[in-house]
């Protein structure tokens, strides 16, 4: 269920980013579905061998070079997926920018997170440790 959620929050988020870059647009819910979950399988799959493969150049730059991995990732998906569309590089960049901020701050607004445990409460004043050791 949680997995579906996230899936139709990604596919809304994606539908929401040609309001912030007019360079990006998607066609309908159909192709922001689709883009979605191709988008979250390359991402599960492909996306971590691109980190390893560059894990130099992403030193280099202090992690900064995973935004251009994941712009080469959303360009590649928007170069197969009809009815989505990036127009060049730079709109990718700043596209997979504002994709992952709408879906992160969609995700902690709608989907539940556990309750913490509940906390115990402090010792009464006259509790006596027996189990503390005195040096």
């Amino acid at each position: 269920m949680r997995l579906l959620l996230v899936w139709l929050i990604n596919a809304l988020s994606l539908l929401a980013v040609p309001y912030v870059l007019p360079s990006v647009s998607v066609g309908s819910l159909y192709a922001a579905l689709v883009t979605a979950l191709v988008l979250g399988l390359l991402n599960t799959l492909i996306r971590p061998l691109l980190v390893l493969v560059t894990l130099p150049i992403t030193i280099l730059t202090l992690g900064l070079f995973t935004l251009v991995i994941n712009a080469l990732l959303f360009w590649f998906v928007a170069s197969f997926v009809q009815g989505f569309h990036v127009a060049g590089f730079w709109s990718a960049f700043w596209g997979a920018l504002a994709y992952s901020v709408i879906s992160s701050f969609a995700s902690w607004l709608l989907i539940p997170r556990p309750a913490a445990p509940p906390r115990q409460p402090p010792p009464p004043a006259d509790y006596i440790d027996s189990t503390s050791r005195r040096l």
